[in-house]
């Protein structure tokens, strides 16, 4: 039987988890699997924040959770906080999973708006189990210990993405991925299809293959370079264009979520692991200058530097094919939407599950490309509308700010608005990533209230309501308040036993 050759060109993140998953679920006599890269070449780095999508990947792949929590130096997250998004000093979270209880029909929130019209509801984090534990800086997995009706609560990672690269890499050798150390120095197409015929890099080897991945980054040099697909750039709508990442030493609190801080042209993240904290600054260079970039986001650290800040180029936006001819680019090399709401590696696992889906044999009908690219520019397009919603509903006065609240803002996001602002509804299509309760939390966290809510006419409907709020606050304080530390708890489960 012949073998079907598939080449991933490139490592980091994105290409060890393609090597990982395809050696994985992919007979080894029906195909033969080889990874390029160079020692030389550097990777972003930046997707060290997760969702909690990322355990269904490892899951599937069969880590043990804790095992791989010790080899990346990870943590547990358990949501996002905002700060300054709305107007320097507030704050809110984006945090995973449910917030209150919906009854029978109807959703939580038109209960909680109700209560907000009549000025006696506590904020809409006080009914998120993670929020309330995040806040206190406390972690659990498996179901509610104290209450029955409280759901579990989901939970992602940060981690080191180099460190995480690495175990990938291990896992993916010993199932027979065969890496190629080398720089890409020219990729060669055949002279009747079009297609990639091989790759060849510096020391002259050539390396062929019937199936191409593209991971080498921003440069997409199958892609872009050589299969000539164009990119949607989307700067217009999220004109942030760079970025510095500085790792710093070990912050003191280990907290359980990522920290998204706007400032005057952008926003800075924060992501606490084990052995480092990670920190970055992203800007649009038409407010702020590197200097100024810089020394913004040295000066907001709570621990030492471990290193000088790295610079990062990059235009939001998408490839307008993610596949084209014999070449499917993942990763960066696809797209780059900035990591506001840590979707990077969530983005080359779908990619993965996709190709899994539609694996061509030897040949590949045209309709498996249509489908495969049709899903994908959903799926960012979706996500892109998502990350303009934090920056559209803003109460900032600066000048890069206020552009944004001025801008013009994608039909589908528009819709989405209209809907939510009459009805109190949020509508999701089809398999969009983020959840009714997600959009909730950053439309009222950023004061996108609903109208028409007015105070409860009737006194013994008003009390009911309230009643029902306050015991569903007090159900989840209580759960909440018996979770160990987030640290003593990593200390317990995963603690790294060795530098990493």
């Amino acid at each position: 039987m012949t073998q079907t050759d598939i080449v991933i060109a490139g490592g980091g993140s994105a290409g060890w988890m393609v090597a990982a998953a395809l050696s994985h679920f992919l007979p080894g006599h029906a195909y033969r699997i080889r990874l390029v890269e160079s020692e030389t070449i550097g990777t972003i780095g930046v997707g060290e924040a997760t969702i909690p999508q990322i355990q269904l990947f490892n899951q599937a792949l069969g880590l043990d959770e804790d095992a791989f929590l010790r080899a990346t130096g990870g943590t547990f997250k358990l949501g996002i906080e905002f700060a300054g998004w709305t107007r320097p000093g507030e704050r809110y979270m984006h945090a995973f999973g449910d917030v209150g209880r919906e009854s029978g029909l109807l959703g939580f929130h038109h209960r909680w708006l109700r209560a907000r019209a009549d000025g006696t509801v506590a904020p809409l984090g006080s009914f998120s189990l993670n929020e309330v534990a995040a806040r206190a800086d406390r972690m659990q997995r498996g179901p509610a210990r104290t209450a029955q009706m409280l759901p579990a609560m989901p939970y992602a990672f940060h981690f080191d993405a180099a460190l995480y690269a690495r175990l990938l890499r291990r896992f993916a050798e010993t199932r027979g991925v065969e890496r190629v150390e080398g720089r890409i120095v020219s990729v060669e197409r055949h002279g009747e299809t079009g297609d990639v015929s091989a790759l060849t890099l510096e020391d002259s080897a050539c390396v062929t293959g019937d199936l191409f991945i593209d991971c080498t980054g921003f440069a997409a040099l199958l892609i872009g370079e050589a299969m000539g697909v164009g990119y949607d750039d989307w700067t217009h709508w999220l004109p942030c264009d760079r970025a510095l990442a500085v790792p710093s030493a070990r912050a003191a609190a280990l907290t359980p979520y990522t920290r998204a801080t706007a400032h005057r042209a952008g926003w800075q993240w924060r992501i606490p692991l084990q052995h480092r904290t990670g920190n970055g600054i992203v800007y649009s260079s038409a407010h702020l200058s590197d200097d100024e970039a810089a020394a913004h986001l040295l000066a907001n650290l709570d621990s030492a530097t471990e290193a000088d800040p790295r610079p990062i180029r990059f235009t939001t936006g998408k490839r307008r094919e993610m596949w084209r001819g014999n070449v499917v680019a993942v990763g960066l090399a696809a797209g780059f939407m900035e990591p506001l709401e840590s979707t990077s590696l969530h983005l080359v696992q779908t990619a993965i599950a996709r190709l899994l889906k539609m694996l061509p044999g030897r040949a590949t009908a045209q309709a498996q490309r249509d489908e495969y690219n049709a899903q994908a520019d959903f799926e960012y397009e979706r996500i892109r509308d998502f990350l303009i919603l934090h920056y559209h509903a803003n109460a900032r006065d600066e000048p890069f700010w206020r552009d944004r609240r001025a801008a013009d803002l994608p039909d589908t996001l528009s819709h989405k608005l209209d809907v939510w602002r009459e009805q109190a509804h949020v509508t999701r299509e089809h398999e969009e990533l983020f959840t009714e309760v997600a959009w909730i939390q950053v439309l009222i966290g950023q004061s996108v209230i609903p109208r028409g809510y007015h105070p409860i006419a009737d006194a013994e409907t008003r009390a009911d309501n309230d009643e029902y709020l306050e015991l569903m606050r007090q159900l989840i304080a209580r759960e909440a308040a018996q979770m160990p530390s987030h640290a003593s708890f990593v200390a317990q489960h995963c603690a790294a036993r060795a530098p990493v």
